[in-house]
Formats: C-alpha cells, sequence, structure tokens
C-alpha cells in the first residue's frame, strides 16, 4: 500500500496545483494531509476549495487553529490577521472543525501496525518535531498512543528517523512542506509511505519512505505576496526555501 502524506500548503496555490499533479502521476492508495492550509499568501479560499473538493482527509495546523480567534484590531496588518480577514466563513467553519489527530491502523501477519497523524507532535500542535527530538520523549509520546508511525509536518524540514525500543522500532516522519521549505529546497516536498507484508514492529524496515520533490511557479506566488498586504520578506522566503 502507498499512501501520500503531505502539508503546510499555506495558501500557496500554485505549489498545491503543481503537487496535485505530481502526485496523480504516482501509483498512491491513500493521501492525507498534516494540516496548515492556510498563511503566508493570498490563496486560503483556493486552496481550502481544492482539498475540500477531493475529499482529502485533512487535520488542523496551527495557523488553522489561529482562526478560532476574533478578528483583531490591528494597526499593522499581520500575517494571521491577513489571513482572518480573506477566508470565508465557510471555509473558517471548516478549518476550526478539523479533528487534531488521525489515526491508521493495520494488522500484518497478525500484529498490529500503527500509523498516528499529527501537526506538530503529540503534545502540542506547535511543537516542532525536529531531526534531534530527545529520544525519550519522542518515544514517550509515541508510545502513550500506542503508534508505530509518527507523521508530522510544521517545521517544514523533512526526516525519516528510526528509534529502537524494547519492543522493536518507531518511525518519525517529517513530510516537509508544500507550500513554504525550509530545507533549502525550493521545490515542494511531500512523502510516500510504503508498507508491504513485512510492515510489523520488529522489523526496522518495516515502511518505506520516498520524499518527493517537484518544482512549481515560485515567481507566481512570490510576485502575488509583493502585490498584496502580506510582507514582501515571505516571497524571499520562497525563493531561498528558509
Amino acid at each position: 500500500m502507498r499512501i501520500a502524506f503531505f502539508s503546510d500548503i499555506h495558501a500557496n496555490l500554485p505549489a498545491l496545483e503543481a503537487f496535485f499533479k505530481d502526485v496523480d502521476a504516482e501509483n498512491i492508495d491513500a493521501i492525507y494531509c498534516l494540516g496548515d492550509l492556510v498563511g503566508y499568501n493570498v490563496w486560503p479560499n483556493e486552496v481550502v476549495n481544492a482539498i475540500r473538493e477531493r475529499n482529502i482527509p485533512t487535520i488542523m495546523g496551527n495557523h488553522d487553529e489561529a482562526l478560532l480567534l476574533p478578528i483583531a484590531q490591528e494597526s499593522k496588518p499581520s500575517n494571521k490577521g491577513l489571513i482572518r480577514a480573506i477566508v470565508t466563513d465557510d471555509n473558517r467553519d471548516y478549518l476550526i472543525n478539523l479533528p487534531r489527530h488521525l489515526a491508521l491502523n493495520f494488522i500484518t501477519n497478525h500484529e498490529p501496525f500503527n500509523l498516528l497523524m499529527v501537526h506538530g507532535s503529540v503534545k502540542a500542535i506547535n511543537d516542532y518535531m525536529v531531526i534531534d527530538y530527545p529520544e525519550k520523549e519522542v518515544l514517550d509520546m509515541m508510545q502513550s498512543q500506542k503508534a508505530d508511525v509518527l507523521l508530522c509536518g510544521h517545521t517544514h524540514k523533512p526526516f525519516h528517523r528510526v528509534i529502537k525500543n524494547e519492543n522493536g522500532y518507531k518511525h518519525v516522519v517529517n513530510i516537509g512542506s508544500v507550500g513554504k521549505p525550509k530545507d533549502g529546497d525550493s521545490r515542494l516536498c511531500y512523502a510516500i509511505v510504503e508498507l508491504k507484508q513485512n510492515t510489523i514492529p520488529s522489523n526496522p524496515n518495516a515502511i518505506k519512505v520516498t520524499f518527493k520533490r517537484a518544482d512549481y511557479d515560485i515567481e507566481k506566488a512570490a510576485k502575488a505576496l509583493e502585490n498584496s498586504a502580506f510582507s514582501s520578506s515571505y516571497a524571499d522566503a520562497l525563493r531561498d526555501a528558509k
């Protein structure tokens, strides 16, 4: 089974369109979104509508969560304030009612194998699950949820980490970002996770993780920011992948 996971689109419609074109060419059995559909660009409604039209199971990101707050009076428009003013009531209702976690539970060779999707971490929606996150804390979080694989986003930096424990192996997969990479590679990023007959906790190679990168029209996204009320620094961040 091949499952695609993507996250952190951040209202970048050109990146999302390129992602759909790329993932549609893959032999994918299922697709999930790990949140942060909005923030940092001018197309929040178009991005939300595209994901809703495809009926993609999605969890809440911290920028989606921010829409729970009322519109604030700002002397200088902020990123979250601008997004809050742009998003339609219908899309806001969709975003603020997204689940915080999603789990996929498999049985292979009579053994359970569980995938848990979060945006930041089990602890918090805005927690930064970096590659050197303290091992004991990662294992404690995963054990509490009976998760063999923890899939997350938020940092915009992809990695696959395998941790050995007394019962076998745990996997942490940060899937990177479609709309705002921060790892020095400006191409969009998502992950394909493959499960096979040897997908059991005692196998360190229980899953195959492929990080897919694809080009998109960065200048279209950057120019849209420069011609808007958003900070032009966001355009520079897209070009530099920072």
